[in-house]
């Protein structure tokens, strides 16, 4: 039963709400992942006379006994963060109102939380963005085509990327579901554990390996970012929630940034080559399972298990206390609970937005992953070279990082919205500048930096400006689900151009990728005005109850 208001709050906790539910289980299989990336790294060393080129050479005996024991270890650190009860589990359902989630000031317990996700998000977004800076690496390497060596024999080097936003296409549908089931903080941990131990992408001799590799890889990316903005629009009081998650979102361009930056430096051909792109995973996958130490689990969430105790040490920390509900919980029987699956999000009530959420999604995805993927390799086919293209990516996204605090604005006190209409109408003027000029743009070098600016820096945005509203329009019990569905059609998006791509049937080029993200946009932008919800200034529980607590009887024993 949930306390009321004038209940004594419990004491808060530096870090209140748990993620393992066997910590001894987790830490065991965290250093059977470590070991078993460090059996891995000899081969990577040996090849340093060889500028770090592994392809040709054989599997040592030790790399193999390193992937099976990193294999026992995730799988230990997966089963570590399974509840108790299990993943169905006791699951109470009450209308509370948590009273300084909605109505409080920012606290530094907010402020902290805002800071460690941006981390996490940049983190997380660098391993997909690398695939556009290995490109050219690894097709010289394994003999690929691509578009800077389109005349090879060997396969297209698009079946890099595409192996590794499967993955992530898949990983944001299976994180969405874990999310609801084992609580945010949980994903995000095993989102790290998988970081680090697919850093061993970096060490795989054979093409085919890397793709295996790069796939699993993609498992763990997928989750985080739709986990990391449900614990946000869960946690921040309502006034502040939208600007916040756009915000800690304009940090998909300080992935790239950062990306761009490691891409023209250290993993130049000069210095340890390509493979360092992936081969930073252990250690920033390491800082990302330090960081999940500062995170809370989700209120709301802890409420939905009966984690009462739990949930008032979050609430404490975090300024807030329950307000007594004005009915009794009731408990969840498990065929309501089945009703709400994902099939559910493409149903009456949520009709409307699932398809604007799905058109704008797959836009952004044909977008950084058809156009923004093949940018460096389109580039350097037009005559720079791999440092050169990466220092113009880079800029041209360091150029349009400022503007993301003016949108977090605009969406967090003007209107979600029109934010996103906006946000997406910009970006279908540059990408249509693109498809006009085509190729002639590089001989009109402002030019190019201009319109390079948002589909670099904006299509991040507009994700994270996506991925803000959609943890905001969908109830609690589907919200980690909804927003896996909304980074998954990024990520299908992503498919479609790849897929292209790597059977050859079409070129990637700068008008064509250009044009291929512009109708779903356009699309998109009509649906979002005609029924996308506002959310801006409300509460999560005022949107649920404004939107569809009328045609959907089950949300009214929803939090």
């Amino acid at each position: 039963m949930p306390s009321t208001g004038s209940a004594a709050a419990p004491k808060p906790t530096r870090f209140a709400g748990s993620s393992f539910e066997r910590p001894a289980v987790f830490w065991f299989g965290m250093l059977l992942v470590v070991i078993g990336v460090g059996l891995q790294l000899p081969m990577y060393i040996m090849a340093r006379s060889m500028h770090y080129m592994l392809a040709g050479m054989a599997v040592t005996p030790e790399m193999w006994i390193g992937m099976a024991v990193m294999t026992i270890g995730v799988a230990a650190t997966v089963y570590s963060v399974i509840p108790v009860s299990g993943l169905r589990g006791p699951r109470t359902y009450a209308r509370v109102r948590v009273s300084a989630l909605d109505d409080g000031p920012i606290r530094p317990a907010h402020i902290w939380l805002l800071l460690t996700l941006s981390i996490a998000i940049t983190i997380d977004v660098m391993k997909p963005t690398a695939f556009a800076f290995l490109a050219s690496g690894a097709a010289a390497e394994y003999g690929l085509k691509s578009p800077a060596s389109p005349h090879a024999h060997g396969l297209s080097i698009a079946f890099y990327p595409l192996s590794g936003i499967a993955g992530t296409a898949l990983g944001a549908f299976i994180w969405g579901w874990f999310g609801d089931r084992v609580g945010r903080r949980g994903s995000i941990v095993v989102s790290g554990v998988i970081f680090v131990a697919t850093s061993t992408c970096g060490t795989m001799p054979a093409y085919w390996m890397n793709l295996a590799t790069c796939l699993c890889m993609g498992l763990g990316v997928g989750g985080l970012v739709p986990i990391a903005f449900s614990l946000m629009s869960e946690t921040i009081p309502a006034r502040h929630r939208g600007w916040m998650m756009v915000l800690i979102g304009g940090d998909i361009a300080g992935a790239y940034i950062i990306t761009s930056w490691v891409a023209s430096t250290i993993a130049s051909p000069a210095h340890f080559g390509w493979r360092m792109l992936w081969l930073i995973g252990l250690p920033t996958g390491l800082v990302l399972i330090a960081l999940n130490r500062f995170i809370p689990e989700s209120p709301r969430y802890l409420l939905q298990r009966g984690r009462d105790t739990e949930a008032k040490a979050v609430l404490a920390r975090y300024g807030a206390v329950l307000v007594e509900a004005p009915e009794e919980p009731v408990a969840e029987p498990v065929g309501a609970e089945r009703a709400l699956a994902f099939r559910e999000i493409f149903r009456k009530p949520f009709l409307g937005l699932s398809a604007a959420v799905v058109l704008l999604a797959l836009s952004i995805g044909l977008t950084q992953y058809g156009f923004q993927q093949w940018m460096p390799s389109n580039l350097q086919r037009l005559g720079f070279n791999a440092v050169s293209s990466s220092e113009i990516l880079r800029d041209s996204a360091m150029i349009g990082l400022p503007f993301s605090i003016p949108v977090a604005l605009l969406y967090g006190f003007w209107s979600s919205k029109k934010t996103m209409v906006l946000m997406a109408g910009i970006t279908l003027a540059a990408l249509a500048g693109f498809a006009i000029e085509g190729d002639d743009v590089v001989h009109h070098r402002l030019l190019l930096h201009i319109l390079l600016v948002i589909p670099i820096w904006g299509i991040g945005l507009l994700n994270s400006v996506l991925a803000a509203y959609t943890a905001e329009v969908y109830p609690t019990v589907i919200r980690a689900r909804s927003s896996g569905m909304s980074a998954g059609m990024v990520k299908v998006g992503g498919l479609l151009v790849l897929a292209l791509v790597a059977f050859a049937v079409a070129s990637p080029s700068l008008r064509l990728t250009a044009a291929a993200g512009v109708i779903p946009m356009a699309a998109a932008m009509i649906v979002i005005i005609l029924t996308g919800p506002e959310t801006t200034r409300k509460s999560l529980e005022q949107i649920t109850e404004d939107e569809f607590a009328h045609a959907l009887p089950t949300l009214q024993r929803l939090p």
